[in-house]
């Protein structure tokens, strides 16, 4: 099966599309093209993949990003058989011959632009009005791959729940600290950005440096920058996924304070279930399903829940860790143990893969060759470059 894989909104190295799907893809034999953005984002393409560069959508500047993608798209989507986009915004771009077409739905799009700094905010709950009305038409035209079960509600239909589960090590590299807590993923003021600031001068004062790994909303950058230079924090910037993993190993905490938005209350924070699988305790905020899994499960508590938009009670929180070691371990323990057994990815990839599978044989199967391949020949669309193949120095992907 050659299966063609567009965002051109997520970063090439996204967890989910890359070092999960794509990855369980190619595992699996499959041949993958990936349309991404990599040039704009520095990365060096994996090279078991043909990989095509277009430019970023980002804030508003998002038209020349539909075109290239509409131009790559229907270029490859004739040597496909299975097209599997990752943002709504490629609804706009997709080519009218096109093989067996999924949609995989990241998050709650209509709630999200709720909270989108680069739309004004009269526009937003008008154009999430539109969003649900290009979610109900698309639904009708091709298969849909959701995210959380927290997203079934939006449509008519029972669409298969690819939920955001992680590789789970058989034992973490090393046990919870007390020097540093960190926070994996994009921030924006939605996803805690202030209250992290906040906290992270409350904590150096303790001696507690607080790390922050991930790329950042554009409104939020020179925040973060101003309190990197006053070593209020530590911002790293985007990190590739499974070196960003390996950089939590011996944090005293793993931090979620996500804000009380419609797109967060019915969706899993997966860095919290990636700091539990690493061994780390979390401190998040009531985010109903990330308080039920940290304080809930029958396996026992594996964190500490704190107010929204309280950096205080954050603060104090980590510090309350710090002060008990047995403590922080038996949450470190039980965290792991409950990633082990609920949220392993491999278990997740081959029902993903089986799915697409399905999904082709039933159009009447593979159509085109499935060789792989040469890592010095990459796809070539008009109008595009991309960029050579190179070995990705530093992935989880590497042979």
């Amino acid at each position: 099966m050659h299966a063609l894989v567009a965002t051109i909104v997520h970063h090439p190295e996204d967890a989910r599309i890359l070092h999960r799907q794509i990855r369980a893809l190619v595992d699996a034999g499959h041949t993958v093209t990936y349309v991404a953005p990599f040039r704009e984002c520095g990365v060096t393409p994996w090279d078991r993949v043909r990989s095509v560069d277009v430019p970023r959508a980002q804030g508003r500047d998002r038209l020349s990003s539909l075109r290239a993608a509409r131009s790559a798209l229907a270029a490859l989507a004739p040597q496909a058989d299975l097209l599997l986009f990752h943002d709504p915004e490629l609804l706009l771009a997709l080519p009218s011959k096109r093989p067996v077409t999924v949609w995989d739905v990241h998050e709650d799009t209509p709630a999200a632009l709720l909270t989108k700094p680069w739309i004004p905010g009269p526009l937003r709950r008008p154009l999430g009005r539109v969003v649900r009305g290009f979610e109900r038409r698309a639904e009708r035209r091709m298969r849909l791959l959701l995210a959380e079960e927290g997203y079934r509600p939006r449509f008519r239909g029972n669409h298969p729940v690819v939920p955001n589960t992680t590789e789970v090590p058989d034992a973490p590299l090393r046990p919870p600290g007390d020097e540093r807590v960190v926070y994996l993923g994009h921030v924006s003021e939605a996803r805690g950005a202030l209250e992290m600031v906040e906290m992270g001068r409350r904590l150096r004062e303790h001696g507690v440096r607080l790390e922050i790994i991930g790329n950042a909303d554009g409104a939020i950058r020179p925040l973060l920058r101003e309190a990197h230079q006053e070593n209020a924090l530590h911002w790293y910037g985007f990190v590739p996924n499974d070196r960003a993993l390996r950089m939590t190993a011996g944090a005293l905490a793993g931090i979620s304070l996500l804000h009380d938005t419609d797109n967060y209350r019915h969706s899993l924070p997966t860095k919290v279930v990636e700091y539990m699988a690493h061994g780390l305790p979390v401190v998040t905020t009531p985010n109903p399903m990330a308080e039920a899994l940290v304080t809930r499960r029958p396996e026992g508590r594996s964190g500490t829940v704190v107010p929204f938009g309280d950096p205080e009670a954050a603060a104090e929180a980590v510090l309350e860790l710090r002060r008990d070691e047995r403590v922080r371990r038996e949450y470190a323990r039980t965290g792991h143990r409950i990633a082990q057994r609920s949220f392993h990815w491999p278990v997740q990839a081959r029902l993903f893969v089986k799915q697409l599978e399905e999904w082709v044989a039933e159009a009447g199967g593979p159509k085109v060759s499935d060789e792989r391949p040469e890592p010095t020949t990459p796809t070539i669309v008009p109008g595009l470059v991309p960029r050579q193949h190179r070995r990705h120095p530093r992935t989880a992907l590497s042979e």
